[in-house]
């Protein structure tokens, strides 16, 4: 794919990752449509893009409500005229044991812990990644959908919504590839490991480090990396069907 004035749909667009992402894509001349549920942050990355000299919309959505994903999918091709790729980057955490036992009382997670995560970070990526097929079909424009997976896909203590949801994602995007490929659609994921966050940033040193000697290179990602992995798969037209992984040689 061209970069240059092709149009990117982010998800979960508002700050951390998603952010990160806009700006590289706008540095290489991309309009952006960015979508979240927080308007505010919105805006602050709109006029990150916008500074670069491109293009970019904000779209405030919830995106595990069909009809508002829906109509602003419309928007975005009403705005746009095209779409010519997605990145399903809105995920959210609820870590948690299944159960737990201590001094005798059994804790569990709950259905509700549970639900929340699957919703955004599954059936909120199904969503998108729907409308956003049907969209560049309608309007023929070849595309690229990019589910954001993790190394957590692989089962991580703590995590049983979490580890499932990115599982699953992985998955949808091996079948999207095989399916939407004979519309000139490819579908990919990338499976970060851990990446340098302001969350990360935050953490006392010795638990820092702890995690950082998890990793076989000895540090976290760089946000900036997974962007140019996102880079990689848009302009790479052979990439199909595939989860790329980049942290760093982690093993959970």
């Amino acid at each position: 794919m061209q970069l240059e004035q092709s149009v990117i749909a982010i998800t979960g667009a508002g700050q951390g990752l998603g952010q990160t992402m806009a700006t590289s894509l706008a540095k290489q001349g991309v309009s952006l449509a960015l979508l979240d549920v927080n308007e505010v942050a919105l805006t602050e990355t709109k006029e990150l893009c916008e500074a670069l000299g491109v293009k970019a919309q904000i779209y405030k959505v919830n995106v595990t409500n069909e009809q508002e994903v829906e109509r602003v999918f419309s928007d975005i091709v009403t705005d746009f005229g095209v779409l010519n790729g997605l990145i399903n980057n809105a995920g959210i955490l609820r870590d948690g044991l299944l159960v737990k036992s201590k001094d005798g009382e059994i804790s569990k997670m709950s259905l509700e812990q549970f639900n929340a995560v699957i919703d955004v970070n599954l059936t909120g990526t199904f969503l998108c990644g729907r409308e956003a097929a049907v969209k560049m079909i309608e309007t023929d424009s070849r595309g690229v959908i990019i589910n954001i997976s993790s190394v957590s896909r692989a089962g991580n203590m703590g995590q049983t919504n979490y580890a499932a949801s990115k599982a699953a994602v992985a998955t949808m995007a091996s079948v999207w590839g095989k399916e939407l490929a004979r519309y000139g659609i490819r579908a990919a994921a990338i499976a970060p490991g851990v990446v340098e966050t302001s969350m990360t940033a935050q953490m006392k040193p010795e638990a820092r480090e702890r995690l950082e000697n998890m990793v076989p290179v000895r540090r976290m990602a760089d946000p900036l990396e997974i962007a140019h992995t996102v880079r990689f798969i848009l302009e790479n037209e052979y990439v199909n069907g595939r989860v790329i992984e980049v942290d760093g040689g982690l093993v959970i």
